[in-house]
């Protein structure tokens, strides 16, 4: 009991040291937003060819497994292929050389998504810069895509980025290795073909609202709170007013409205899906996801990336926008913080199962 005692009192330091930590941090990003919006977000394109990733990886192995005399005569072969490589290319680029037959693209993005699908802008600019050069003849955009949705405005934004790279009539790959639920699998939706690990988690194609009502708290504390609206519908559900059945039922409207225009969505872009067995907000693992048509194929991105290689010149493009001073400072500290409460709660949590 003492030791509980005195856990519980360590627990409120460490929550009190953590509210105080998002404070300063809530202000420092407050700080970089303003300095954005002043200095503007200038970014750049980070560009790295996967080919050679990968072809560097398979050849260390190779090396190590080599006795000196074969890892010297590898690397001279190596070298001496290399070597002529670029003498043909070089000989390609002379004036009345032969042009070279194109060679096909797949241009790798990635998004990561939170509740607000904060990626959207990222993903926005290097869709745009892709667009700028990829033909839809020979060339594919993959999406590793991750995210467990979030905001319903927020993921329509990010899925009609995508909806750009379809709708040029260029091959739309997504591949998901951990989860695209919800709004991650209304950006999935979009893709031409979506491969996924076998324990993906797709699906949840459903809406949900929820929200806390202190109105009660507020009345038994002689508190008034007053909603004054100028329209009939401008708010049906209040945090602290008191909320009516008519309220709830238009809101409960307007969320299953919401819930039609996504499986409308879904329906139109993969219209093999039973949209009706499949739109109950439930949840498949990828090899069930396969069963109902949620996916096209069992495979990591790494598979399919490494398999591309052979046919393409597999590309990885993201936009990454300058970060100031204390944005770092605040990411480092958002970083530091929750890998402390990250500590705790464990602790906690291995001290009540012992």
């Amino acid at each position: 009991m003492e030791f509980l005692t005195e856990y519980g009192l360590f627990l409120a330091k460490v929550v009190t040291f953590a509210v105080a930590v998002i404070v300063v941090v809530a202000v420092i990003v407050a700080s970089a937003q303003k300095d954005r919006e002043d200095h503007g977000s200038d970014g750049e394109l980070k560009i790295r060819k996967l080919n050679e990733k990968y072809t560097k990886l398979r050849e260390a192995i190779q090396a190590r497994l080599m006795s000196g005399s074969e890892r010297k005569a590898f690397a001279k072969a190596r070298k001496k292929e290399e070597k002529a490589r670029k003498k043909a290319e070089k000989a390609q680029h002379k004036d009345g050389a032969e042009a070279r037959e194109p060679t096909a693209r797949v241009f790798v993005l990635d998004f990561d998504g939170d509740i607000k699908a904060s990626d959207t802008d990222p993903l926005r600019r290097t869709i745009t810069a892709v667009l700028s050069v990829a033909d839809a003849e020979r060339d594919e955009v993959v999406i590793r895509l991750e995210s467990g949705g979030g905001l319903v405005h927020s993921y329509g934004l990010a899925a009609a980025q995508l909806d750009r790279v379809r709708s040029k009539g260029i091959k739309l790959t997504a591949c998901v290795d951990k989860v695209a639920a919800s709004g991650g699998y209304m950006m999935a939706c979009v893709a031409d073909r979506i491969v996924a690990s076998p324990f993906a988690i797709l699906g949840s194609i459903g809406v949900v609202a929820q929200l806390p009502n202190f109105h009660r708290l507020l009345k038994k504390n002689d508190v008034d709170f007053e909603v004054l609206t100028a329209g009939e519908h401008k708010r049906t559900m209040t945090v602290f007013g008191e909320n009516t059945d008519k309220g709830r039922q238009k809101f409960l409207e307007d969320l299953e409205d919401t819930h039609v225009l996504f499986k409308e969505y879904v329906s139109e872009r993969r219209p093999s899906v039973d949209i009706g067995a499949v739109a109950n907000g439930d949840i498949w693992f990828g090899k069930r996801a396969l069963d109902v048509n949620l996916i096209d194929e069992i495979k990591t991105s790494d598979e399919y990336l490494i398999e591309a290689c052979d046919r393409a010149d597999v590309v990885s493009v993201a936009y990454q926008r300058k970060r100031s001073l204390p944005e770092k400072l605040g990411l480092a500290t958002s970083a530091a913080l929750e890998h402390t409460v990250w500590r705790v709660l464990s602790a906690f949590r291995n001290q009540n199962i012992h």
